[in-house]
């Protein structure tokens, strides 16, 4: 391994070939302050506010937060914030440096100074990636959880806050307390209303540390929604001596990704912003239609194909694609299903849409894990396949897929595979998952379908009472029980 890690000095003697920040970094200042700067941020709004710097919009600088580890701290502030996001795809791979980044602060190891950096006046839109979890709320209501352990801890010590929430209403509270603007909070995780989401649950928190500051919260903050897309699969060891030969320096911050990247965002914010729209965002008055057709197509088939390929046996994506049966069941859900539960404006050429989601899939260039996809299923599937089911049954449409997905999901849960080893099941409900497979799945198919369509955390307290779901659930738990997986794909998802 080279000694040499990637920073400043050495940016000039990298390959020409490789795009370099050919901006002055010094002269940026920080206007974002982005909370959970993982590789998804780094990969698409981090890339998206590099192209705007460069443009010289170089009052958009971006200043980082971890809210939990110092993983991405300890790989990034050694390079100076830079880091290499990987293009890959079957045609070749492409490699960019990006300087966005001036620092990244840990909220753990200091609080205070998260806050102290959140209240500075020049810091106009703060953003998030912190995944559905991240938000504190009850996903099937979409209510402030007050029970969640962090909501708990941070309204006893507001000046030392571990969530998202608890930062952004204590740095809106200091700004208040010394008569400073507001600012744009930003949500980018994949969720339906992202934006209404975040301003409800802001507001619900704040309400419980004051009701006058919720109400100036309220007047001097947006929450616009956004749909963000672009597939980054967890970066390697591999990845890294990769483009380590290619660099010819280390790079531990590196960010694989497709060459697609789309981000819609709500035009509502409140001290300006960067013109993302110039580096290929659209801002629009209306996100939500777009959301649902990538939450319900992309994002709901990715999902399907995560569980079911995981348990036939598929390390990847592109392993699962690469199975004639799972292709099928891709397009299929996502005609048959998906775009059928949505409203497609006249405008957006839907079949051009799947059929370029079906490319994204095989691409095997990127080794995207079928288990890190199904990493925290409890928070994506109600909404991922949910509102389409929940269409399909309040219209009579087919529901046949979206049942078949839920029984996979919910043989992954019982974090035993077809082969009786263990799955390593990654969510923050997997406990209460597994016990419940454990107390139902020796009753028989039919009690472990009415157990599950009766935990409301992820399903609310409506599907329970479906027949037609109950039947269909229990019907595929049965047939996987007694067919596998891969088997029962390419006996019924073949014509």
């Amino acid at each position: 391994m080279s000694q040499q890690r990637l920073n400043n000095t050495i940016l000039e003697s990298l390959p020409v070939e490789v795009i370099k920040p050919a901006y002055d970094r010094s002269e940026v200042t920080t206007g974002i302050v982005h909370l959970g700067i993982g590789a998804f941020h780094r990969a698409h709004q981090a890339w998206y506010t590099e192209n705007r710097i460069a443009a010289g919009e170089t009052d958009w600088g971006i200043v980082g937060a971890s809210l939990r580890s110092a993983g991405v701290r300890d790989q990034l502030v050694p390079q100076d914030g830079l880091y290499s996001v990987v293009e890959k795809s079957n045609a070749g791979t492409k490699v960019q440096i990006v300087g966005a980044v001036s620092d990244v602060l840990v909220g753990p190891e200091s609080p205070q100074q998260l806050l102290e950096l959140l209240a500075q006046e020049n810091v106009r839109i703060v953003s998030l990636t912190i995944t559905e979890k991240g938000y504190c709320h009850d996903p099937a209501s979409g209510d402030l959880n007050p029970q969640h352990p962090d909501v708990i801890h941070d309204l006893a010590n507001p000046q030392n806050p571990k969530s998202a929430l608890g930062y952004i209403v204590g740095a809106l509270a200091l700004r208040k307390e010394r008569g400073l603007p507001g600012f744009t909070v930003l949500s980018c995780d994949n969720l339906p209303s992202n934006g209404k989401l975040l301003g409800k649950v802001l507001g619900q928190y704040a309400e419980k540390v004051d009701s006058e500051l919720a109400v100036w919260i309220a007047n001097n903050t947006t929450t616009p929604a956004t749909m963000v897309d672009r597939i980054v699969p967890a970066t390697t060891d591999a990845d890294r001596a990769e483009l380590e030969d290619l660099l010819g320096c280390r790079d531990e911050a590196a960010v694989m990704a497709e060459p697609f990247a789309q981000w819609v965002v709500e035009d509502n914010f409140l001290r300006g912003r960067p013109e993302w729209d110039k580096a290929g965002a659209t801002f629009v008055d209306d996100v939500e239609v777009y959301e649902l057709i990538k939450l319900r197509l992309l994002n709901g088939s990715h999902s399907i194909l995560a569980y079911s390929g995981y348990l036939a046996g598929c390390e990847t994506v592109a392993d699962v694609m690469a199975v004639p049966a799972f292709n099928k069941l891709a397009l299929h859900f996502m005609r048959s299903e998906a775009t059928t539960s949505i409203d497609v404006p006249a405008q957006f050429d839907i079949a051009a849409y799947q059929a370029e989601l079906i490319e994204r899939f095989e691409n095997r260039a990127l080794r995207h894990r079928t288990w890190q996809i199904a990493m925290d299923g409890s928070q994506k599937i109600p909404q991922r396949w949910l509102g389409t089911l929940r269409h399909q049954l309040d219209n009579d449409g087919p529901i046949e897929i979206v049942a078949f997905a839920l029984a996979n999901w919910i043989r992954y849960v019982s974090a035993v595979d077809e082969k009786g080893e263990t799955i390593e099941v990654s969510d923050p409900l997997a406990a209460e998952l597994k016990a419940l497979s454990d107390q139902y799945k020796p009753q028989g198919s039919e009690a472990l379908a009415s157990a599950f369509l009766g935990y409301s955390p992820v399903f609310g307290d409506d599907l329970r009472n479906s027949e037609r779901l109950q039947a269909a659930l229990s019907g595929w738990l049965e047939k996987l029980e007694g067919e596998g997986t891969l088997a029962c794909v390419q006996k019924y998802f073949t014509a």
